[in-house]
């Protein structure tokens, strides 16, 4: 293992060329069993070679290869004698720089589209259907291989839409394998993957937990640690992480700031305790919020009043377990951060350092802590934290959690922040929740957002007499990453019953909206 590498395993590199796939690809990568990082296009050879990587693959991008400054790629990555695959612009890139003739015909492919393979499809598409649906997005064509290479398939508009070097091991498509809209795109790199460059499917969550916990008693040896734990995913995995590592050492806190949803804080101190045996400080902290956020609309005020009281509540907390920590001689210097790769790769790609931000589960906490960061999911995507906390044995109602934001349902109510307000909000998500849960949706759903616009009233008729209540939205997404996200087209018999319960079990609420927005142009969150 070399300084720049995150995990003791050899990495397959994602190069990425500005492609919005670029970190689904890594997924992809991980799903065929085999660990995978991203490095940007601008890296030299020398880095790529420190990093020891088992085999490249070069990913798509918005650019054409003729561009005046288009992303380029280091000649001389292409001679390190790494296994290596094109996808799209990558693949253009590679029969560029290795004497193949890239074309602008005229001629552009975008989206379904039909391919037909050469042959058998060679080692890269063998035992796949000679004619299949691939998923295109390009106005370059490939229109001569370079010298060496067998041409795998062709398209009406594209003559060489793969490739295949078998003695090289160099390979490349023209169409996005990484794709669901691709029929066999998945099929194309676990070939690449396992056939062509031979590796064996060894990354899973218990290889992770065993890794993790050997690195983090490294790290830590003999001292304190100390974990601010929200309830969500991220920390809760993280947190059992870490005491699976060092045990006693390590002290969670969990502050209620009152913007949680129902029954949460019962299931981290009771659920989540039983399961861990984590040592559990709980900081009640539900009035000062309340009253910081008196009075506010603001959705970008209300964040930095939670946020500010978040820091004072964790920090008078915090100054008493320091002062415990020394008592005993053993000094409390370690902080628990769920940072996830996606995290890593937005902030620019992870150089060793780590900026704690607003959204992550820690709740903003200021830079200047005197902490060392304990991050032992920053290799991980969402689905990869889930697992392990699966084989960690934390309860489902927690590892299968929705994603919520840091500052609860503060940023879900449109309007002040009330108690009143708070407790309509609960009750109205408690039902969604439960109705989604009992026609077995939530693997199709990435988060359903329940939004009580509470400066808005709207007329209603209930039993004889008008009413004049709130608006409640519903807000259900499908994503893979949070990165994009399109609503989800959940039956209409569901939407029908989460209505009627919510009208008629939720005082102040007689309407109930269903927001239809992708990401983009809207986001997930209303606030």
């Amino acid at each position: 293992m070399t300084a720049q590498t995150e995990t003791a395993q050899r990495p397959v590199l994602v190069v990425d060329f500005g492609a919005q796939y670029a970190q689904l690809i890594a997924r992809r990568v991980r799903e065929a069993g085999v660990y995978s990082e991203i490095v940007p296009h601008t890296a030299t050879a020398a880095e790529v070679a420190a990093k020891e990587p088992v085999a490249l693959i070069l990913s798509g991008g918005p650019s054409s290869v003729y561009e005046k400054d288009a992303p380029s790629l280091d000649p001389g990555i292409l001679q390190l004698g790494v296994p290596t695959l094109g996808i799209c612009y990558g693949f253009q890139v590679m029969a560029q720089q290795l004497g193949g003739t890239v074309a602008n015909t005229g001629l552009r492919e975008y989206g379904a589209t039909d391919a037909s393979l050469t042959g058998d499809g060679g080692v890269l598409l063998g035992g796949q259907p000679a004619d299949q649906n691939v998923w295109m997005s390009h106005g370059d064509q490939v229109s001569a291989a370079p010298e060496g290479f067998e041409v795998l398939a062709s398209t009406t508009a594209t003559p060489v839409a793969a490739f295949g070097n078998a003695e090289k091991c160099f390979y490349g498509v023209q169409w996005h394998p990484e794709v669901k809209h691709s029929d066999y795109g998945q099929d194309v790199i676990v070939n690449f993957l396992h056939k062509a460059a031979g590796l064996p499917a060894d990354w899973n969550s218990g290889n992770v937990i065993a890794e993790q916990v050997a690195r983090i008693r490294a790290q830590v040896g003999s001292g304190r640690v100390l974990s601010a734990l929200s309830g969500g995913v991220d920390s809760a995995v993280s947190t059992a992480l870490v005491h699976e590592a060092v045990g006693d050492q390590l002290v969670a806190v969990f502050i209620d700031h009152g913007l949680l949803r129902k029954g949460e804080r019962e299931q981290v101190e009771n659920d989540y305790v039983a399961s861990t045996g984590v040592r559990l400080i709980t900081v009640d902290a539900r009035e000062t919020f309340l009253e910081a956020l008196a009075g506010v609309s603001d959705p970008e005020q209300k964040r930095k009043i939670i946020g500010r009281e978040f820091i004072r509540a964790f920090e008078k907390v915090q100054s008493e377990l320091i002062a415990e920590a020394a008592a005993e001689g053993d000094p409390m210097r370690f902080l628990v951060q769920g940072t996830l790769y996606p995290d890593v790769v937005e902030s620019g790609g992870g150089t060793g350092t780590a900026n704690i931000k607003s959204h992550h589960n820690v709740g903003g906490l200021p830079e200047d802590l005197q902490f060392e960061l304990v991050e032992p999911l920053r290799t991980l995507f969402k689905d990869e934290v889930r697992a392990i906390g699966r084989e960690l044995g934390l309860p489902e109602a927690i590892v299968g959690r929705q994603p919520f934001p840091g500052p609860g349902l503060g940023i879900r109510i449109v309007g002040e922040v009330t108690a009143d307000r708070l407790e309509i909000l609960r009750d109205a998500d408690a039902i969604a929740r439960e109705e989604l849960t009992k026609a077995g949706l939530d693997g199709e759903i990435w988060q359903c957002p329940v939004v009580l616009l509470a400066d808005v009233r709207s007329v209603g008729v209930q039993g004889d007499g008008r009413t004049y209540g709130h608006p409640i939205v519903l807000r259900p997404v499908s994503s893979e990453d949070a990165m994009t996200a399109d609503w989800t087209r959940l039956p209409y018999d569901v939407l029908s019953k989460i209505s009627n319960r919510i009208t008629n079990e939720v005082r102040e609420v007689n309407r109930v909206v269903l927001d239809v927005t992708s990401k983009p142009p809207g986001t997930i969150e209303w606030e």
